[in-house]
C-alpha cells in the first residue's frame, strides 16, 4: 500500500494490481479513517446492565460490577480509555482507538452476556434482545 498526504487529505492506493493488494486496500483505508476519526472525535460505546441487583460503580480506574454472582467482578480500565457511569446501570466507554474500546466492551459483556429468556445481562445500549417464550405447561 502507498499512503499519500495531499494537503489535508490522506489517500491510500494499492502498490500493484494483485488480488491481495486490492483486498487489503479497503482494510487499510478503513483503518486510516478510523484512526483519524478517533483522534478528532473519539469513539464511544454505551453499555446497560439489565437485571435485578445488577449495578456498576467506578472508583478511580477500577470498575466494580455486581452481576448476581456471589462476588462482585472488579475490572481495571485500560490506559487510554475513559469510563463514565450514569446512574447504577449505565456506563459509557470512550477512547481514541476503536479496537481498544470495542475489545474492552466485549470483555465486560463476556462477564454476563444477555440471556434469551429473562433478558438479564450486560448489553449495548441500542441492542434489542429477542426474548424466547420459555416452557409451556400442558397436559
Amino acid at each position: 500500500m502507498e499512503a499519500r498526504i495531499d494537503g489535508a487529505a490522506l489517500s491510500v492506493h494499492p502498490a500493484d494490481e494483485t488480488k491481495r493488494a486490492r483486498a487489503l486496500h479497503g482494510l487499510y483505508r478503513a483503518l486510516a479513517a478510523n484512526a483519524v476519526r478517533g483522534v478528532t472525535e473519539g469513539w464511544t460505546t454505551h453499555l446497560r446492565l439489565v437485571g435485578v441487583g445488577y449495578r456498576v460503580a467506578l472508583e478511580g480506574t477500577k470498575l466494580t460490577l455486581t452481576l448476581g454472582k456471589s462476588h462482585p467482578e472488579v475490572v481495571h480500565v485500560p490506559a487510554g480509555l475513559t469510563v463514565a457511569t450514569k446512574g447504577q446501570t449505565d456506563l459509557s466507554v470512550t477512547g481514541i482507538d476503536k479496537q481498544a474500546v470495542g475489545e474492552f466492551c466485549a470483555q465486560l459483556r463476556r462477564l454476563r452476556p444477555p440471556e434469551p429468556y429473562g433478558g438479564k445481562g450486560i448489553r449495548f445500549a441500542d441492542e434489542v434482545i429477542k426474548l424466547k417464550e420459555g416452557k409451556k405447561g400442558g397436559k
